[in-house]
């Protein structure tokens, strides 16, 4: 893994939330974009080399939407930078972890992505992403 890529945070609202985290971290939001296929509408920060990555469910059956309707708004997951993902699932995987995909998926932010479930990571949802080249 090359480093921590971005932190997810999941948010009621993108219009609340981005102009507190804008005022957070001293740093406009760059970059929002719809993710159809998980049902959320994403606003990304850049601090040094780490984004942050707002999370609104655009659904009440997205993922997003049951984990704020569970835990509430907060931290949902750390995302690690890797050069191979499909390696990288593959070495996850004999080490005994358990990925929620079988195959990455497209992600925001143009990445590839695929989710390690937080049983096996002391509870913490970790994301691996590539960059579609």
């Amino acid at each position: 893994m090359l480093k921590v890529e971005h932190i997810g945070i999941a948010v009621q609202s993108l219009d609340v939330s981005v102009p507190l985290f804008e005022k957070l971290l001293n740093s406009p939001c760059y970059k929002k974009e719809a993710v159809d296929s998980e049902q959320v509408q994403t606003a990304f920060f850049r601090q040094g080399d780490t984004k942050v990555e707002l999370l609104e469910a655009t659904s009440e059956s997205s993922v997003i939407a049951r984990f704020l309707e569970k835990k509430g708004e907060g931290m949902h997951h750390i995302a690690f930078e890797v050069t191979d993902i499909l390696a990288e699932m593959e070495r996850l995987s004999a080490e005994g972890f358990t990925l929620l995909q079988a195959v990455p998926k497209r992600g925001a932010d143009n990445k590839l992505v695929c989710f390690l479930h937080p049983k096996n990571t002391n509870g913490v949802l970790i994301e691996l992403c590539q960059e579609i080249s």
